[in-house]
């Protein structure tokens, strides 16, 4: 009997969430019921061609990805996981890295960076830990962009794009690292006409501003500074754009939003 409750508990909030824009894969993941889930961004200027290789072999789909390439979702198993990129066609990984326990209804991103020395790889667990009737937006943003030790970003209504008295949207934004950080959920956000700008940490001084963009309900978005060419020594206007990974299995993974800030 409390089977059967369970499951019609299930079912009624998967007809409210289809009611309201969402689907029943969000409320698979929210009840930790779905495979986990993996994706791959390649974010190294003039970087070569890689494969994302998952316990040391490529899934379908996450080959040959170019820079500020992002790959779609893909099913993986639970425990522990190892990560790496490899030149496409070889398996000798350029960086690799670890998810100790892959769980179900997580979201799992794997970044190709650009390092001092040698490529350099960043993770993020999303545990995606959204209300069953919530239809709000996702947002987290992420650092990988050598030359920007670390980021203020704003996400600001198109209409006031004054941030002299605005709180950053994701306040210090580390190189290699994501704001809310790996294990925590995402901030959540109201669908509508938005636009980012992003700060060297502590300034009010932009250094990028996007154009008008809408964010819809249930986007599922991880904001990205990537560095443009050769740019990974100095920080200024036309050093960084941001890439907008749309997670999810979509037909346009990632958009790339130009900058429209003199010299950029």
């Amino acid at each position: 009997m409390k089977l059967i409750r369970t499951m019609t508990a299930m079912i009624a909030a998967a007809s409210v969430l289809s009611a309201c824009g969402g689907g029943s894969d969000d409320v698979g993941k929210e009840l930790g019921l779905t495979n986990p889930e993996i994706h791959f961004v390649h974010a190294i200027p003039s970087g070569p061609a890689v494969d994302f290789l998952v316990n040391g072999s490529a899934p379908s789909g996450q080959t040959n990805v170019s820079y500020k390439g992002v790959t779609n979702f893909t099913n993986i198993n639970t425990g522990s996981t190892n990560v790496a990129y490899a030149a496409t066609g070889t398996t000798t990984a350029l960086a690799s890295g670890n998810f100790p326990n892959v769980s179900k209804g997580h979201e799992y991103t794997v970044l190709a960076l650009p390092g001092t020395a040698a490529p350099d790889i960043g993770l993020i667990d999303d545990p995606f830990d959204k209300g069953l009737l919530s239809n709000s937006a996702r947002v987290r943003g992420f650092n990988a962009s050598g030359n920007a030790p670390n980021l203020d970003l704003y996400l600001v209504q198109a209409s006031n794009t004054n941030i002299g008295n605005t709180s950053p949207t994701m306040a210090g934004v580390s190189f290699k690292n994501a704001v809310p950080a790996s294990g925590q959920d995402s901030i959540y956000v109201s669908g509508g006409q938005y636009v980012l700008i992003a700060t060297a940490a502590g300034s009010k001084t932009p250094i990028y501003q996007s154009p008008s963009f809408s964010l819809s309900n249930n986007a599922d978005w991880l904001i990205t500074s990537v560095p443009i060419g050769g740019a990974l020594s100095q920080l200024a206007v036309g050093q960084i754009h941001l890439l907008i990974v749309q997670n999810g299995n979509t037909s346009t993974p990632s958009v790339e939003l130009s900058n429209t800030l003199t010299g950029a």
